[in-house]
């Protein structure tokens, strides 16, 4: 048996068999490197003059330090801003405004990356299409109603239009990217580095035809062209990448699908790129269409809405935080999470706005993720769950990546599952009180569910917690999760009739009224005229606006209207609010972070409720002037380096424009406070 090895374009064999064909590079390990070698050598490598030359050619680029070079490579990820969102509701890839797709997770949001050079170098992985001529300048917007984005390059020789998009998922995941000429004479270059395991694991490549299959374990992706109007663009092995050079003319169009499946199963059939064009902008747009909300805000509240549905899970009805992880807070800083699960306390904000926006189905839909997420000892409860459901979510580090901007260290699962957060009581309870049942949603009642939560919060709300910020600095008795548990009973002795005699409500309700009281006078400061982060404490925290949300006490009342001044005067910064101050509250981490968005959308909510609407306007259009080019917006922002920081796009930074959003168009108010209920 003779296997071709092919390393660099200097010792690649001319003539090749199509079906043997390997492109083996980037192994920089030199355990792995002398094993292969090895192994080649036992399969018959050397077995012909052709396969010599070419093992000679990899021993010459080993030994020379090819791949065992320490030459410290440039970092790949362009700034956050500049990424556009696709994605078939199972997945979803980050693409630039170069033309690069630099992440997506495989086979879904979880899964490990095979794009991973938004976290490190182009050896992590990236797709990338561009002319070969000097851009001179770069348009993009994503069709109307759809996640279909498409770049317009300029060049001086012409004009071309590359359209990135993921169909609806069948039995196979695909991303689909169609080059269009729309005037003059355009060269394109299309280049590929597939890594498995984050950037990690090189995939073994062999060419059949017009297509590359790259396999890695489980993992197979296969790589076609296809072109409309000519021959397909011809892929092959350059520079330890896949390459393709090709020229497009106006009306002319070229296109690119990689596929992903089981290695194990046979390989995923070809798809007709026009066909999934059409079947993906039918799908989104019907989607739209669907929206209630009316205002003048529209354009923003369907862009929102867009992208909370690409990053739901749709075999459960999950939503994830964020499809991307490793995202700093800080460039260059350790404040670097995974947000590729399911936040408890998203799902009453998520649940709102998707019943607010009139899609009830998919409302239904989390709402029934959410009662098998949480369904067994309520002791057990979790903050955040996988997008199955999943319960374990060990956290590890990725130290062979160096970090977006050589922020480490890059963090995949999420050490906060194991926390203790008092306030996903409250908005478990809330969000199973807005959405209407499902047939079947349980074996069991989810009534009996619902009030055995209850009955186990009035033994737990008296314990300290982690809080909603998910600190690792100890526990303390935050006042936001106080009052997120005293809205659970609120809502819960509200609504005892729901729960046909399940539970005891004259217990509900002593527990309430007690918490409400211990919350006044433990968590409000009266120098400060404002209610603080944690009882006891002089330190503000943006999570206090909340309590104006969930009708804790009325808009009108002075401590309310107190507590929005203080947060407005003390954790403001160029417009923005910050989460807290973390020279005054220790969270037991290093270095500062970026404002966090959404707490800004709620000092908007806020300012509104308590009528000083020019100013909840004039904050509005600025912060709606922060989202990129294309509508979106990440966790946090840099107001001094003016640029996006953490995980992208953020599920919450959505969810509470569009919230803001419903409030200043007049189709929402907080639940009226009432002391006698």
């Amino acid at each position: 048996m003779c296997i071709q090895l092919r390393t660099t374009s200097k010792y690649s064999a001319e003539g090749a068999s199509d079906s043997t064909v390997p492109l083996v590079s980037g192994w920089t390990d030199a355990v792995r490197v002398g094993l292969v070698v090895d192994a080649l050598w036992k399969t018959g490598l050397a077995c012909a003059t052709n396969c010599s030359f070419i093992f000679q050619g990899f021993l010459e680029e080993t030994l020379s330090g090819g791949f065992f070079s320490k030459k410290k490579l440039p970092l790949h990820g362009a700034q956050i801003e500049d990424y556009a969102l696709i994605g078939d509701c199972e997945t979803g890839a980050l693409v630039s405004r170069d033309g690069s797709i630099d992440w997506l997770c495989w086979p879904n949001f979880s899964s490990a990356a095979c794009f991973a050079a938004l976290l490190g170098t182009a050896e992590n992985g990236f797709w990338r299409i561009r002319p070969v001529e000097d851009v001179v300048e770069v348009r993009r917007e994503y069709q109307p109603g759809t996640m279909i984005v498409e770049t317009t390059f300029v060049t001086k020789q012409g004009e071309v239009c590359l359209t990135d998009f993921m169909p609806p998922r069948g039995k196979h995941s695909d991303v689909v990217r169609m080059v269009r000429g729309v005037s003059g004479r355009v060269k394109m270059h299309m280049d590929m580095v597939l890594r498995f395991d984050y950037g990690l694991t090189v995939p073994w490549v062999t060419k059949h035809g017009d297509e590359l299959h790259a396999v890695a374990g489980p993992d197979l992706a296969v790589l076609r062209s296809q072109c409309l109007t000519g021959k397909p663009a011809e892929l092959k092995g350059e520079d330890l990448k896949t390459v393709s050079d090709f020229v497009v003319r106006t009306g002319d169009k070229v296109c690119f699908t990689l596929t992903y499946g089981n290695s194990f199963e046979a390989v995923p059939d070809p798809i007709n790129p026009e066909d999934a064009l059409k079947d993906t902008h039918d799908y989104w747009c019907e989607w739209t269409d669907r929206g209630a909300y009316k205002g003048q805000y529209a354009e923003a509240v369907k862009r929102s809405l867009m992208t909370l549905k690409a990053m739901t899970y749709r075999p459960t009805g999950g939503v994830v935080a964020a499809v991307t992880a490793g995202l700093p807070e800080r460039i260059g800083g350790e404040r670097n999470w995974d947000y590729r699960f399911c936040w408890l306390r998203d799902t009453s904000f998520t649940l709102l706005v998707l019943m607010r926006a009139g899609y009830t189905e998919e409302a239904v839909a989390w709402r029934v993720w959410l009662l098998r997420a949480i369904a067994g000892s309520p002791g057990q409860i979790q903050s955040l769950y996988g997008i199955k459901g999943e319960r374990r979510l060990p956290e590890w580090e990725l130290d062979w990546l160096p970090g977006y901007e050589n922020s480490k260290p890059v963090r995949i699962g999420n050490a906060a599952s194991q926390q203790f957060q008092l306030d996903v009581y409250g908005e478990v309870s809330v969000a199973l009180s807005r959405t209407p049942e499902a047939e079947n949603e349980l074996r069991s009642s989810s009534m009996e569910l619902e009030a055995t939560l209850i009955d186990h919060l009035c033994h737990v709300w008296t314990l300290p917690d982690e809080g909603i910020w998910e600190t690792r600095g100890g526990a303390k008795h935050f006042v936001h999760s106080k009052v997120m548990a005293w809205m659970a009973l609120d809502r819960a002795v509200k609504r005892h009739e729901h729960f046909d005699g399940v539970g005891d409500v004259k217990r509900w309700r002593k527990n309430r009224d007690l918490l409400h009281t211990e919350i006044c006078a433990k968590g409000f400061n009266k120098k400060l005229n404002s209610f603080t982060q944690s009882y006891g404490s002089k330190a503000l925290d943006a999570s206090c606006l909340r309590l104006a949300l969930v009708g804790f006490l009325p808009m009108d009342d002075p401590r309310i209207v107190g507590t929005i001044e203080a947060i407005q005067k003390g954790l403001m910064k160029d417009g923005l609010v910050q989460r807290y101050d973390p020279g005054k509250s220790s969270d037991g981490l290093k270095g500062g972070e970026g404002t966090f968005l959404a707490c800004s959308f709620w000092m908007v909510t806020c300012l509104w409720l308590i009528n000083r609407k020019q100013e909840a306007t004039e904050m509005f259009d600025r912060l709606l002037a922060l989202r990129n080019d294309v509508g979106l917006l990440s966790e946090e922002y840099d107001v001094q380096d003016k640029r996006m920081l953490g995980n992208f796009p953020q599920a919450l930074s959505h969810i509470a424009l569009t919230h803001a959003a419903f409030t200043l168009s007049g189709q929402w108010t907080p639940e009226p406070y009432n002391a006698k209920a």
